[in-house]
Parts: C-alpha cells; structure tokens; sequence
C-alpha cells in the first residue's frame, strides 16, 4: 500500500524538555525527527504534536517546535493520543485516511496510539527511526508489537520520498537537502 501526501497526517507525540534527555540515543532521535518533521512540512502534510502532562514534563523541545510551528499543539493525560478530547477532534477534522506517527515513548504512547488509530480505521504508518524509548529492548519490542497488530513500519526518509512521488516535485530539493 502506498501513502500519498493529500490523504496524510502526521502526529509527533510528547517531544518534551523533561522527557526527551532520557530517551536511547535522543540526538539522534531529535535529528531524524527534525528531517521527517521539516520534510512533511514541505509536503504541507499537516501535523499535530502532543504533550504529556505539561505542568510535570514541560513543553516541547525547541529543536522540534521550530520546524512545527504552524502545527496544533494538544495536551492530553492518557499515553494514547486518542483519549485527548482536543486531539480527537483535531484529527477528525483534517480528514485524513494515513496517519504518520513519531515520538516518544515507542512501547508506551507511540504505541498505544497506533493501536487506537488501527481500531479507528486509520491506516497507520510508524516511523521507526523516529520514535525512542529509554531503553532499546522497550523500543524494539514496541515496534514489533505494532508491526504485528498492523501498523506500518517506515523510516523517514522511505516515508518523504514515498510522499515526494517524483522528483518534478516542488518540494524535490528540499527533501534531496534534508535527507542528505
């Protein structure tokens, strides 16, 4: 099945000042998110970012903010994205089959959110190299779970070129740029 960018959103979950430090490898994670998160923007898929109880873990990382900021920001308290009443609704009305999906924690609200999305009817794409968890083994058995309960699972640079389509794209070099 082939994603396109009319039919797409993306949802980048809990990128937070207090959360994000403790996740494996979290320079790299914010980098690839950062190219995944610009290259949609060139895109104009639209994205929503989550936060995970602000008051205790803050607000989103800068580094993620800066390339999203004309993107929703939803707060939520339950780890699914789903159970947010304002994420729900934010969702719904951009109308979107596809659901891109990036962030922390991969085995918690990644992954409890794909399942939602999966039991909506969305066709959900995880991008692997785009999620983190605190510890590898909880990360790599969260993306399994998800592949087996039908999740899609990408990288962010098979998910912008799948999304690009042609290199008659507008948006061709700035994707070629960020990937590089």
């Amino acid at each position: 099945m082939r994603i396109h960018a009319e039919d797409t959103a993306a949802v980048a979950i809990d990128f937070q000042e207090r959360l994000l430090p403790a996740m494996h490898d979290s320079d790299e994670l914010i980098r690839s998110s950062r190219v995944l998160l610009s290259g949609l923007n060139a895109l104009n898929v639209p994205v929503l970012l989550t936060r995970q109880y602000p008051k205790g873990i803050g607000d989103i990382v800068p580094e993620i903010r800066e390339v999203t900021a004309n993107a929703l920001v939803c707060d939520k308290l339950t780890f699914s994205c789903c159970g947010s009443e304002a994420f729900a609704s934010a969702l719904q009305k951009l109308q979107k089959k596809n659901i891109i999906l990036c962030g922390v924690e991969t085995h918690v609200c990644v992954l409890q959110t794909a399942l939602d999305l999966l039991a909506s009817g969305y066709k959900v794409f995880m991008a692997a190299d785009c999620t983190g968890s605190r510890r590898r083994r909880d990360r790599a058995t969260g993306l399994k779970r998800a592949d087996r309960e039908g999740a899609l699972l990408t990288t962010y640079e098979q998910t912008l070129f799948e999304l690009l389509e042609s290199s008659t794209s507008p948006a061709f070099k700035t994707i070629s740029g960020l990937v590089r």
